[in-house]
């Protein structure tokens, strides 16, 4: 059974008064834990993807469904309900906040749950563990490498135990050493917990890493491949 189905989904975002088509007719399925990767030219609709599925957007038409919910249909309260429960995001640029030190940065999105203390503690010291960074709880972000600061980023969406998670070229601002590192993490999160991950690159190094692969090209799905 599909985790996530895009049927028929059409978006479009409109520039003063002209409306511009980002995605035509999109129709693809993906299971629960696969690791997707969505490649295509600059303007070819891999970011409308990811805000759609995590209801940045809602699509002008078709139907998209994640875990049994169609999108279009959620409430305001739906959406934050999902996006508790169901979708985290690891950004290109981090989106950390450098006031804050690895720890808090990590806590920040438990801070709107119904967590109880001591699962905040125990969830955010798993998780600084998993993605390496244990001894770096007090550290501010702004002095941590590229490579480390994406470990956060990892961390904090794991840290609400979602089953989607979605980034947005993640490895963008790496260099190759540390973009490999954060995929290795990435696909090691994937197997043991069985996250779904929706990725966007450019990069055929950080495809291999995928288990499906979705192009795009001006706004439509032109191959699927899965490995």
């Amino acid at each position: 059974m599909a985790f996530i189905e895009f049927k028929n989904v059409d978006h479009s975002y409109f520039l003063g008064k002209v409306e511009v088509p980002a995605i035509r007719d999109v129709t693809f399925a993906v299971k629960k834990g696969e690791m997707v990767a969505l490649v295509g030219p600059s303007g070819s609709g891999k970011t409308t993807i990811i805000n759609l599925l995590g209801t940045l957007d809602v699509p002008k038409q078709g139907i998209l469904l994640v875990d049994g919910q169609e999108l279009r249909k959620l409430s305001d309260r739906e959406k934050i309900s999902y996006r508790k429960g169901v979708v985290s995001f690891v950004f290109q640029f981090f989106n950390l906040f450098p006031t804050l030190n690895v720890y808090e940065n990590i806590e920040f999105p438990l801070l709107f749950k119904e967590v109880s203390a001591s699962e905040v503690k125990t969830r955010v010291t798993e998780a600084i563990a998993l993605v390496g960074l244990s001894g770096l709880e007090k550290r501010k972000t702004d002095e941590l490498s590229g490579g480390q600061r994406q470990r956060v980023a990892i961390a904090r969406a794991l840290v609400s135990k979602v089953p989607l998670v979605l980034a947005d070229e993640p490895t963008a601002n790496l260099d190759g050493k540390n973009a490999a590192s954060v995929m290795e993490l990435m696909k090691e999160i994937n197997i043991r917990f069985n996250t779904t991950f929706i990725f966007t690159t450019h990069d055929p190094r950080v495809m291999n890493f995928a288990t499906k692969i979705i192009e795009l090209t001006d706004g439509r799905v032109t191959k699927i491949k899965e490995k």
